[in-house]
């Protein structure tokens, strides 16, 4: 039902999360649960050098970013497969914000996905309601995985 695509253009991938790819098809598989038809996306586990590249030449943002999504604005092919588009990941933005929040370089993954096929799917956080639901939706995807809300991370106390 699902063609997903994972591709590791950068081997600090594979060094510092061996079951990566495992993880990234999990994830689109979850989040992909309630779709009806074939569908096909790409997932890129690539370097801050190659998305910064993308992000200046698409978002007009000269900076790496940790994940980038690209719709193929295609609804089927002659299949009747639905070509999602690609999401890209960053190596070296992806681990420092794990290591800045506490969180572990897997769980870090695993929302950025998720993050980013919703917004293959449509989903959008440009205005607060859009953020809202598609916050609701991450929150509950990564509850399957025993993650906690990212967006209200628990702070420990101070002593």
């Amino acid at each position: 039902m699902y063609d997903i695509a994972v591709t590791v253009s950068d081997p600090a991938w594979e060094v510092a999360l061996p079951d990566a790819e495992r993880l990234c098809v999990e994830c689109a598989v979850a989040v992909l649960g309630s779709v009806t038809k074939p569908t096909e996306l790409s997932i890129v586990l690539s370097s801050d050098a190659e998305v910064r590249v993308l992000n200046r030449d698409y978002r007009g943002k000269d900076k790496a970013t940790n994940v980038l999504s690209f719709p193929s604005g295609l609804s089927s092919d002659l299949s009747g497969t639905d070509m999602l588009g690609d999401v890209m990941l960053a190596f070296e933005t992806v681990s420092m914000e794990a290591d800045r929040d506490g969180k572990t370089l897997a769980s870090h993954l695993r929302h950025l996905v998720v993050h980013g096929i919703l917004h293959l799917l449509g989903y959008d956080h440009e205005t607060e309601e859009e953020a809202s639901e598609m916050e609701r939706r991450e929150v509950e995807i990564l509850d399957g995985f025993g993650i906690s809300d990212p967006y209200n991370p628990v702070l420990e106390p101070v002593q």
